[in-house]
Parts: C-alpha cells; sequence; structure tokens
C-alpha cells in the first residue's frame, strides 16, 4: 500500500436521510464525527494496489477484522430472496413450514426447497420484487429484475420431519433438525456487540444509502467492507477497542468515474457519517477499491448462494456461530430461533451485569423439544454479582429462559412476516420493534 499523503479533502458529510427499501441499522453512532480527520495513509486504484501490513505499537495489543456486504452483494441478494419467501407465506398462513434456499447468476434466479404452507404464493412476483428492491433493474448491474430467468423448484417438507415436529400444543413442538446454535454479547458498542462488526456493517448499510438516496450517482449495487479495529485486553480478560486500523471498502461503480473521486467520495459520504472520530487517527489505513476496477458485480460477477455470509450474518467473526443458515427458514427450524434465543440469553446477562462478554451454546436433537444441553462461557469476565458464579448463570438461564421450540417461538413471536428485514446487515445487535431477541430479560423482576 502507498503510504503517499492523502490528497482527498474533507468536508462535512451529507446528513443520514431516509432510505427506502433497506432493513439497515442507524448507520451512525451518537458520537460519530462533523467531520473526520484526514486520513494519512490512503490506498485507492491509482496507488498500484501494494498493501503494507503493521503490526500493533503496542505489544499488549491484536487486530480483528470484521466484514460486511450490502443488500445487492450476490450472496445476501440470495438470503434477501429466500426471506422473502418465508414472510410471503407467513404473511398468510402463519403455520407455514418453510426451508427455502436460493441460487442467482447472470440473468438467473432459482429457488429451491420444501413448503408446506395453506398460502397461495406468487413466488415468481415475490422474487421479482426482491431483485427490484435490491437495485436490480438492469443488465449492466448484473441482474435485471423485469427479464431475468426466475426458477421455482419447490416441494413439501417431508412427512418424515413433520411428524417429529408437529405437536398438539405449541410447548411441545419438537426440533425441527438436530443444530448447535451460538448467541454473543459484549460491552464495546451500546448494542452490545463487537465494535469491528458493527462498524463494517454500518459501512455497507451506508453504502446502500448513498446510492438509493441519490448521494453518489456513480455507485451501484454491489459492495463490501471491511473493518481492522485494534484491541488491548484488559487485566480482567475484557477486548477494549483502541482505535480503527483499517477499512477498506469495495463499491461497485459506473463506468466512468474515476478512481480518484471513489476515493474521495466514499472518504467523505460513507466513512466519515459512519466511524467516530476518536477511533480515527493519522495512522489508519484506507484501501478504497483496491482491486483497481469494479464495473462488473452482482451475480454477473459472482453467483450468490443463501447462506453463506454467516459471519456477516452474527458477530464478525467474534464468538461463534451454528452449523446452519439463518435465513430461508420459518421459526420451527431451531438453526434460527435457537440462535435468536442464544442472543437473547447473552444479551441478557451481560446487560444486567453478570458478565463483561459471553457467548451461550444451545443443542437441540431432532424431534425433542427440550434441548440436549446449554452452556454458557463467560471468558472469565464472570463478575458474581448476586453471588453467581459462571456455573450458576447455567443454571439462572435454564430457569428463566423456556428453551423448548415452540416456546421460542411463542415468547418472541416468530411466526410474524419480520424474517426479510433480517436478512440484511445482521440478526443482532438491532434495536427495531420486530427484533425481539434485542429486548434484555429483566433478571431483577423474576
Amino acid at each position: 500500500m502507498s503510504t503517499t499523503e492523502s490528497v482527498a479533502t474533507s468536508s462535512t458529510p451529507a446528513a443520514d436521510g431516509p432510505n427506502p427499501g433497506v432493513s439497515a441499522p442507524d448507520a451512525s453512532f451518537s458520537d460519530a464525527p462533523e467531520s473526520s480527520p484526514l486520513p494519512a495513509a490512503t490506498s485507492s486504484a491509482s496507488d498500484g494496489g501494494v498493501a503494507t501490513v503493521e503490526t500493533p505499537v503496542d505489544s499488549s495489543s491484536f487486530l480483528f477484522t470484521s466484514e460486511g456486504v450490502t443488500e445487492s452483494h450476490p450472496d445476501k441478494l440470495c438470503d434477501i430472496i429466500s426471506d422473502a419467501v418465508v414472510d410471503a407465506c407467513l404473511t398468510l398462513d402463519p403455520s407455514s413450514r418453510v426451508a427455502c434456499e436460493t441460487i442467482c447468476k447472470t440473468g438467473v434466479v432459482i429457488i429451491f426447497g420444501e413448503i408446506t404452507t395453506s398460502a397461495s404464493v406468487n413466488y415468481e412476483q415475490v422474487i421479482r420484487d426482491a431483485v427490484r428492491d435490491a437495485g436490480y433493474d438492469d443488465p449492466a448491474k448484473g441482474l435485471d429484475y423485469k427479464t431475468c430467468n426466475v426458477i421455482v423448484a419447490l416441494e413439501e417438507q417431508s412427512p418424515d420431519i413433520a411428524q417429529c415436529v408437529d405437536s398438539t400444543k405449541v410447548e411441545d413442538m419438537g426440533a425441527g433438525d438436530s443444530s448447535t446454535v451460538f448467541g454473543y454479547a459484549c460491552e464495546e458498542t451500546p448494542e452490545l456487540m463487537p465494535l469491528s462488526h458493527v462498524l463494517a456493517t454500518k459501512l455497507s448499510a451506508r453504502l446502500a444509502a448513498v446510492r438509493k438516496e441519490g448521494t453518489l450517482d456513480w455507485i451501484r449495487p454491489d459492495g463490501k467492507t471491511q473493518v481492522t479495529v485494534e484491541y488491548t485486553m484488559s487485566a480482567q480478560g475484557v477486548p477494549i477497542p483502541k482505535r480503527v486500523h483499517s477499512i477498506v471498502i469495495s463499491a461497485q461503480h459506473s463506468e466512468e468515474v474515476s478512481n480518484d473521486k471513489i476515493a474521495a467520495d466514499l472518504l467523505e459520504h460513507v466513512v466519515q457519517p459512519v466511524v467516530p472520530s476518536k477511533y480515527l487517527d493519522d495512522k489508519t489505513h484506507y484501501h478504497f477499491n483496491p482491486s483497481a476496477r469494479f464495473v462488473i458485480g452482482g451475480p454477473h460477477s459472482d453467483a450468490g448462494l443463501t447462506g453463506r455470509k454467516p459471519v456477516v450474518d452474527n458477530y464478525g467473526g467474534w464468538g461463534s456461530y451454528g452449523g446452519g443458515a439463518l435465513s430461508g427458514k420459518d421459526a420451527t427450524k431451531v438453526d434460527r430461533s435457537g440462535a435468536y434465543a442464544a442472543r437473547w440469553i447473552a444479551k441478557s446477562l451481560v446487560s444486567a451485569g453478570y458478565c463483561h462478554r459471553c457467548c451461550v451454546q444451545i443443542s437441540y436433537a431432532i424431534g425433542l423439544s427440550n434441548p440436549i444441553a446449554v452452556s454458557v462461557n463467560t471468558y472469565g469476565t464472570c463478575t458474581k454479582k448476586n453471588g453467581k458464579g459462571e456455573h450458576d448463570l447455567v443454571k439462572m438461564v435454564e430457569s428463566n429462559f423456556d428453551l423448548r421450540p415452540g416456546c421460542i417461538v411463542r415468547d418472541l413471536d416468530l411466526r410474524r412476516p419480520v424474517m426479510r428485514k433480517t436478512a440484511a446487515y445482521g440478526h443482532f445487535g438491532r434495536e427495531e420493534e420486530e427484533f425481539k431477541w434485542e429486548k434484555v430479560k429483566d433478571f431483577t423482576k423474576l
């Protein structure tokens, strides 16, 4: 990477406006800067794309990177289409059983899977609407909702699976599959999420916003971000964010825009409104479209597939994530509902002050209603609040959260058509009303 001084100029960034059609988190922190400091080192295509790797100055520090993608990234587009199908079924039949996968490539979208529902759904229209909302309205962008080929290959749920999930009472419903799920929470941000993940996610959301608002007329739908944060570890074993080490943004663009303009616009209109100035300094590195050219994007450049962005969907590489994808599934699939419950638990424990961070694991066996095992790992940060050690936290969880699949569906109201909103910009760390697993349980009232 070139270490020449950036010639980009700084100005007050445009205020965040409405983001129609995007279920994105708020793309700015409360202390986001009016104007961020100019970068001392900026890489763009004109720099030749040569990067250097720097170790943290403080030997007690370490670097951690998280990535994000826009809603129009091919894999994320497939997640959105799959969840649009789930919502279309739940809207008309809340008891629908849905397992819907999506593939997209140049000029074609295919959905396939198993759906059992009383709803009469125009799947082709659902697909075309989702592709349109993602901004693919021209073959030059990689896909056109008006002309793309749509293939629907759906069957009913296997009766062998259905018989072990069905029950007279919702509380007795068996798990739709064997699964291991995880939930994570920490004190790094107001959302109780890792800072590296939050910043990467919000930068991706901002990339989509400046396209939809018309702020940057050269930007096209596909995009990806990476944020590397330098952390130090406290004596209590808590990672503390010190600074942003580097930011990588790849934004699909029109043919005529210059790389210098791309770099200047991304700094002013994407980075500055999102990243708090306290995390930026004269050693922060910026890599804007380091591949030198990103005109061909979307499904034309890379095939998309449901469930291929689990780190983006979960915690940015922190904690763990389960063996199954989240999108394209109704809530009888514990890959999804169990993961939501695990986040609910982890966030509640951290919010209540029982630990500074934790990872919750829940495991299920197909057909059984009660989980096989529950564990809580606080990474040594258990505070012993009210005399509760780490082993006591597991007992407290089992006493205060009914983790049978049917009870999770009931308590989190997961038969609502809210799944498409989760498909882009993270299933966790969101404050919208639909994300009920983000509403912490008050242990003082239990």
